[in-house]
């Protein structure tokens, strides 16, 4: 796992860039989309209860993981967070129907206020923004009830593999490998299931690829900026490297991580 670097200033950077990207996530992560699903299916085949009194969601963006979540499981309580504030609007009309069950909490998951007695706490495709993740999962797991469940899925050391290897820096700071989290989660919690998968996705173009991580955020930490000229370099030297019959490949690299606090 690389080493945790993420500054006050990088998470501003976050933060900026995920909210810039708001109104196009949702129909554009579809990578993000799939990795939800998967960890509500696994979540559930591992033995996690029908009904949950109360849940915690960070993380939730545009709702990839609410929606599945809600659908799943019966939850009395919801309370939903996320760096973006403006995510409320789109998170509000998700939940509307049960509003006075649902509570929402914006900033950093390693200092907003958090409820207690959590039946469940769950994220998808966000542990890796987050700077430290064993004292992360520290101050989760003390909020959890015995037996109460994590349902994490953040990225492995492969993610955006091509990218970093042509110099970009639009890497987040903790990406972490299915054999990495056994020593990431504290004493009294115990791993149920860790499994990592990539996920290929093609473009036709450089500008298609670029386009896609602007409209998503993922680029957060990027700095390059990019004339013509710089483009066609960029285009050229990736279609070299790991273009396939034409295409430009981009490699999302999940990890899904179920466990369970001891009881």
């Amino acid at each position: 796992m690389r080493d945790n670097i993420l500054s006050g200033l990088n998470q501003d950077r976050v933060r900026k860039s995920f909210r810039r990207g708001l109104g196009s996530y949702h129909q554009n992560a579809s990578a993000q989309a799939e990795i939800a699903r998967r960890l509500v299916q696994v979540l559930a085949e591992k033995g996690a209860p029908n009904r949950l009194e109360n849940v915690l969601e960070f993380g939730c963006g545009t709702g990839h993981l609410t929606q599945p979540l809600m659908q799943a499981f019966g939850i009395h309580h919801l309370t939903l967070n996320d760096l973006v504030a403006e995510a409320a609007l789109g998170l509000g009309a998700l939940t509307q129907d049960r509003a006075e069950r649902t509570h929402f909490t914006f900033g950093s998951i390693e200092t907003v206020p958090l409820p207690t007695e959590l039946d469940l706490i769950a994220s998808a495709s966000t542990v890796q923004w987050v700077s430290d993740i064993p004292t992360l999962m520290a101050r989760l797991a003390a909020r959890l009830r015995p037996g109460g469940w994590l349902a994490i899925s953040g990225f492995g050391s492969a993610q955006f593999h091509q990218l970093r290897s042509l110099g970009s820096t639009s890497a987040a700071p903790s990406y972490a490998d299915a054999q990495d989290w056994p020593a990431l989660l504290p004493r009294d919690v115990e791993l149920v299931h860790v499994a990592q998968d990539p996920i290929e996705m093609l473009f036709d173009s450089a500008i298609g690829l670029l386009r896609h991580l602007r409209n998503t955020g993922v680029n957060a930490q990027a700095e390059q900026q990019w004339s013509r000229g710089r483009l066609r370099e960029f285009e050229d030297s990736y279609r070299s490297r790991f273009g396939q019959n034409g295409k430009l490949p981009l490699t999302y690299d999940p990890v899904w991580m179920i466990a369970r606090k001891r009881g």
